[in-house]
């Protein structure tokens, strides 16, 4: 699929951002026709060699320019601010930008007379930068003890994110009974919720860019709280439907945002880590949330207290973010340093990157809906994962639906025991995400073979173990389930392969993606969660049909067989995904380079390497550091 000019823009922006990296740099081998394309014909990086270099030294102002040339953690760190400035929507509408919009209306006057001031001498010098690598406005050198209960504040957000868009499954039974209507229709608000997690990145992900990380959680946690009240004092079930989904809308604020918060403030050798965990806590909040509903739609407390919980928990989540978060998106850390130098020195054309950006909504729906549905339906890597992943993620919520068939319909549990049984799934889930953990070495030393380059296929060996387990765990929930004359254990217990396979696909996966497409992997992720979020939404509203009609054990075969059909696409990917990807406009490959002396004496920045992110690049295309994260779950 062709490139568009705002693509080659950003491909180009990449480059760009990083001049003394390509310095003496245009001997290396490169194995992809399309990159080279797309670095020659982009006109933001037709300017000289000269002119290049003398931007790359004025990068750091006066005080750290001399630092610029001993410090590989600043230069990378100034490398990815001017990136993702120059990735960020609005960017393409500023100063020295072919792009830059014209308006056919004439300059107003500037007033009392006053004839328009002279142009700054050299607007990039009164640009600020962060002042050396251990500067501690940046957010990776944070105390530890900060970095610690900002991930577990996050965390927190993002779990109750989860949470409720599963608890409402519990209450479809006594909605159905209220207002006289099929649990069909009552399983809407469990599918209209995670319709909500489909559209809300589209808001989530540019305001962030725009504005910074705190302000978009702040407003989805408080508009997520006042969406739950509003579904637990709702009169009648179109406006449960309604508010479910506006509930989903900023719900999903945390699952697009918080990865790119982790990605501000771990580097790369805990960055993974990180990532991983926080990932956890977005799969096993679903998985949690059945069994609390169960005992209270049972209860006297009835079913609007399950959405009342809910709005407690977001409200609690809301106060400790406006309270207690610190902005860590490195752009909008200058924008308040800036701030804070114009006034205390009344210089006031000192100001950040950042504030040179202009909102253009052309290039909004390019680069939050265009992109990543050109992504997902013309590049063969992210349409047929995307179609695995939609189908393991709606498998996923037509769990909440098929538990209670087996355990509540076949083994007579009440709805709060019945959910207890979703731990079988938390167990699979947390396996998974150590096992992960514990291939970082493993990953580590063919990283360092292959002279710090990383291979997207090195990621597929997990992909293929967790298909065949999920496979297998869907074979025996049927087949142990469908009579109750086999102990309610077993078919429990298969929700370990079924977890551990639906986490191993989903992390290794997303991580694939984002080694295969370097500086659009934000777009190709956002077309993966499109796609996996309609599936997650549409699978709830069959599933009782299906268990029902055909039967338990045979509607888990069918699923089972589908999901073993599935199997050949990561081993597929495995033997010619470096071809695809060599066809591919967006998804460059490049030839290992050879070892330099640096290399050899053990250089930390060439050799790090996190799971879940891809920090060091061969020179030919650095990767933008927040675009591969910011939508990584």
């Amino acid at each position: 699929m062709p490139l568009t000019e705002a693509d080659r823009e950003i491909a180009a922006a990449e480059i760009d951002a990083s001049p003394m990296e390509f310095a003496g740099q245009e001997s290396l081998a490169r194995r992809s026709d399309e990159v080279e394309r797309v670095m020659s014909t982009s006109s933001v990086s037709t300017s000289s060699s000269e002119e290049r270099q003398r931007r790359a030294r004025r990068m750091s102002g006066v005080s750290t320019q001399h630092d610029l040339e001993r410090h590989p953690t600043e230069l990378s760190r100034i490398q990815t601010q001017r990136s993702q400035h120059s990735g960020t929507v609005g960017r393409s509408g500023t100063r020295n930008t072919r792009t830059s919009r014209r308006s056919e209306k004439p300059l107003p006057p500037f007033g009392a007379g006053k004839p328009y001031p002279p142009q700054l001498p050299d607007p990039d010098e009164y640009v600020v930068e962060f002042d050396g690598p251990d500067d501690p406005l940046h957010a990776m050198n944070w105390p530890f003890k900060k970095k610690f209960w900002s991930a577990a504040m996050l965390g927190y957000t993002s779990l109750v994110a989860a949470f409720g868009s599963s608890i409402f499954s519990s209450a479809t039974t006594s909605i159905a009974k209220i207002y006289h209507v099929n649990q069909t229709v009552g399983i809407l608000g469990v599918s209209f919720y995670v319709l909500g997690f489909a559209f809300g990145p589209t808001l989530w992900a540019p305001l962030s860019e725009l504005k910074g990380r705190k302000l978009p959680i702040v407003i989805g946690m408080f508009g997520m709280a006042i969406f739950s009240i509003a579904t637990a004092t709702a009169k009648d079930l179109q406006t449960i439907l309604i508010t479910r989904f506006f509930g989903g809308f900023f719900g999903a604020c945390p699952l697009a945002v918080v990865a790119a918060v982790f990605s501000d403030m771990f580097d790369n050798r805990t960055r993974g880590i990180a990532i991983t965990l926080f990932s956890m806590t977005v799969f096993t909040g679903p998985m949690m949330a059945p069994f609390i509903g169960g005992f209270i739609s049972t209860s006297y407390l009835g079913w609007r207290w399950t959405e009342y919980i809910v709005s407690f928990m977001a409200f609690l989540a809301f106060g400790l973010d406006l309270l207690f978060m610190h902005e860590t998106y490195p752009p909008q850390i200058l924008v308040k340093k800036a701030s804070e130098l114009r006034r205390r020195t009344l210089n006031w054309g000192i100001h950040a990157k950042q504030e040179e950006i202009e909102i253009d909504f052309k290039e909004l729906v390019s680069k939050n809906f265009s992109r990543p549905m050109r992504l997902l339906f013309g590049e063969p890597i992210v349409a047929l994962l995307s179609i695995y992943m939609a189908f393991i993620y709606g498998i996923l919520y037509l769990f909440l639906t098929a538990y209670p068939i087996v355990f509540q319909g076949v083994y007579h549990m009440t709805p709060g025991v019945s959910g207890l049984t979703f731990f079988g799934m938390i167990t699979g889930q947390i396996l998974a995400g150590v096992t992960i953990l514990l291939q970082q070495p493993w990953y580590m030393r063919k990283l360092n073979a292959n002279n710090g380059i990383p291979i997207p296929e090195w990621r597929l060996p997990s992909v293929i173990a967790g298909g065949v387990a999920f496979s297998a765990g869907l074979f025996w929930f049927g087949w142990s389930g469908y009579s109750g004359k086999v102990h309610w254990i077993v078919p429990t217990l298969s929700g370990i392969l079924s977890g551990f396979g639906l986490a191993s696909i989903f992390l290794q996966s997303l991580n694939y993606l984002v080694d295969s497409y370097l500086m659009f992997a934000a777009s190709a992720i956002a077309g993966n969660t499109f796609l996996r979020s309609l599936a997650g939404a549409g699978f709830p509203l069959f599933s009782t049909y299906m268990f029902k009609g055909m039967g338990i054990q045979w509607a888990s075969t069918l699923l089972g067989c589908v999901a073993a059909a599935l199997v050949p696409i990561p081993i597929i990917f495995t033997y010619y995904g470096h071809r695809i990807r060599a066809k591919s406009a967006y998804a460059p490959t490049f030839a290992p380079r050879a070892p330099t002396a640096e290399d050899e004496s053990g250089d930390e920045t060439n050799s790090e390497h996190a799971v879940g992110e891809k920090d060091h690049q061969p020179s030919s295309v650095p990767r933008k550091d927040g675009d591969a994260a910011t939508n990584s779950v």
